[in-house]
């Protein structure tokens, strides 16, 4: 890794954050609060697929805020031929989004790597969560503090990977591609966004999913030691 790193930049969701281990407590909550009598097990097992086409269609600018919200619900419970009302599906939508982000579970390590590069490097977060959820996550988890720059998609009015969310965030930062690096879940969001406007990128990869020649990847957060 390039000796002049002084800027390292964050994805949170799927990286810092266990966007998995937390949605399905929130969702635990919220069918026991609208008294919905279904298995979590088999619900979160059609959803979270659902969820992942979704953000992809979000990325693209294809569905918006609102659509991404209602329809990955609706389509789940269709799956599931689950009969429920669309004033249902909308409040569930709303009381999701509420409790999701008190839920602070942090991938293994996740401390440990920013208490390590916090005393070497200025860090920030670049999300395309949204804005409101993403900052009651980083304050609910305890990691707010350790980050300068936070940019969120809805702030840039553009989402990874467009380049200029990065070059928005690496601008407030004070920083340009050649000292800046980041470390993402999302081989197309955050890998190749990045590396598109010259910056270095390492890609988180505890499912240990294939390699990609030429990105630098990691299996755990504690093995970007390594590399900064």
């Amino acid at each position: 890794m390039n000796s002049e790193i002084r800027h390292i930049f964050f994805d949170l969701d799927h990286t810092l954050w266990d966007f998995n281990r937390n949605s399905a407590l929130a969702f635990h909550e919220i069918f026991k609060l609208n008294e919905l009598e279904l298995s979590l097990e088999e619900f979160l097992e059609v959803y979270e697929p659902i969820n992942e086409r979704y953000w992809k269609l979000y990325r693209e600018d294809r569905v918006s805020k609102e659509e991404l919200r209602y329809s990955r619900l609706r389509l789940s419970f269709e799956h599931l031929k689950v009969k429920i009302s669309d004033r249902v599906i909308k409040k569930l939508a709303e009381d999701y989004l509420t409790y999701l982000p008190t839920f602070n579970h942090l991938f293994e390590d996740a401390f440990e790597i920013l208490n390590y590069l916090k005393y070497k490097y200025d860090l920030h977060i670049i999300t395309n969560g949204f804005q409101e959820v993403q900052s009651a996550k980083l304050r609910n988890s305890g990691i707010e503090s350790y980050f300068k720059i936070i940019m969120s998609s809805e702030f840039a009015g553009v989402k990874k990977p467009n380049p200029y969310i990065f070059k928005l965030a690496m601008k407030q930062a004070g920083a340009v591609p050649e000292n800046s690096v980041m470390i993402g879940d999302n081989l197309d969001a955050d890998v190749h966004g990045a590396i598109s406007c010259g910056m270095a990128a390492i890609h988180y990869n505890p499912g240990k999913s294939e390699a990609i020649h030429g990105i630098k990847q990691v299996f755990s957060l504690s093995e970007v030691k390594s590399m900064l």
